[in-house]
């Protein structure tokens, strides 16, 4: 019975040790005495203590540094380059095994390869056209890396060129080159603006131009209008004296200015004056009223 009880002990013991539990960011390769003898997936799994071996794969998305690295640009300049390279291991079967047996240690092979084809690609660029197509480069990188690990049942999921830094006295140039073009540009901006406004001034100029000469036009026709109805009630009301009108027009403009006017008392202007007021004319002269004075004689007989 003791002997019973030790192997049945025993037994538990093996069955504990034997448990393994895979997450579901993982999945496990099961190697029996070196050897591998079946996939492992997420959940709880089953081991012979000694004889198998399970290793666990990371199926999740992650991320190397390809390390900052001196390149020499097509110009001769020497550039600063640093890279990031994110990829997982495919999930299936296939892939996990060939992750573990088609390439030894992926990471540091996938950095390694990312550096020298960002040698290559970089090396044909100058250090002005690296740094304003850096989309091209990284589509290149990931071009290549894909192709070059999808043996390893690996996916490169996308590629991050972190800087380009030149020299410091290039950066220093460049620098001076940017800001002079800028100001050039604030220059051209401000030049245009001020001839824009130029332009108003000048179209409003015409506008008042134009507005002053339709007033004058207006006004002209306005008197015209009022000197063609004088013209006409002179010539219902006042037919064969427009003469006379005119002459009463011009008295009327004088007396305005309160000036002394000498009218001869047999004047037919006399008489229409006299009608007009309900006054006969009379022959001496009279006390001269405010404002305006008529001093009016009559001929005597000699």
């Amino acid at each position: 019975m003791v002997i019973i009880a030790y192997i049945v002990l025993a037994g538990v013991v093996v069955c504990l040790l034997g448990i393994r539990v895979i997450r579901p960011t993982q999945r496990g390769l099961i190697e029996r005495l070196g050897k591998y003898h079946r996939f492992a997936s997420p959940g709880l799994n089953w081991i012979l203590p000694v004889i198998e071996n399970l290793i666990f794969v990371n199926i999740t998305e992650q991320m190397v540094d390809a390390e900052p690295q001196e390149i020499i640009t097509n110009d001769n300049l020497n550039a600063r380059v640093d890279a990031q390279v994110y990829f997982k291991v495919n999930p299936d079967e296939a892939s996990v095994k060939n992750s573990q047996y088609h390439v030894n240690d992926y990471q540091y092979q996938i950095v390694n390869l990312a550096r020298t084809t960002l040698r290559n690609i970089i090396g044909t660029l100058t250090l002005k056209s690296a740094n304003s197509e850096r989309g091209k480069i990284n589509s290149e990188l990931h071009k290549t890396l894909k192709e070059e690990t999808n043996s390893w049942g690996i996916d490169i999921v996308r590629t991050e060129l972190k800087e380009i830094d030149p020299p410091k006295d290039v950066q220093e140039t460049m620098n001076k080159v940017v800001k002079a073009e800028n100001e050039k540009i604030a220059a051209v901006d401000f030049a245009t603006a001020r001839e824009t406004v130029a332009d108003g001034e000048k179209r409003a100029s015409i506008k008042q131009a134009e507005g002053i000469r339709q007033a004058r036009i207006l006004q002209a026709q306005g008197e015209a209008e009022a000197i063609k109805l004088v013209n006409e009630a002179a010539e219902k009301y006042f037919i064969g004296n427009a003469q006379l009108l005119r002459k009463l027009q011009a008295l009327e403009v004088s007396l305005q200015g309160n000036a002394k006017i000498i009218v001869p008392s047999d004047s037919d202007l006399v008489n229409v004056i006299g009608d007009l007021s309900g006054v006969l004319p009379i022959g001496k002269k009279t006390k001269e009223p405010e404002g305006p004075r008529i001093e009016r004689f009559r001929e005597t007989a000699s």
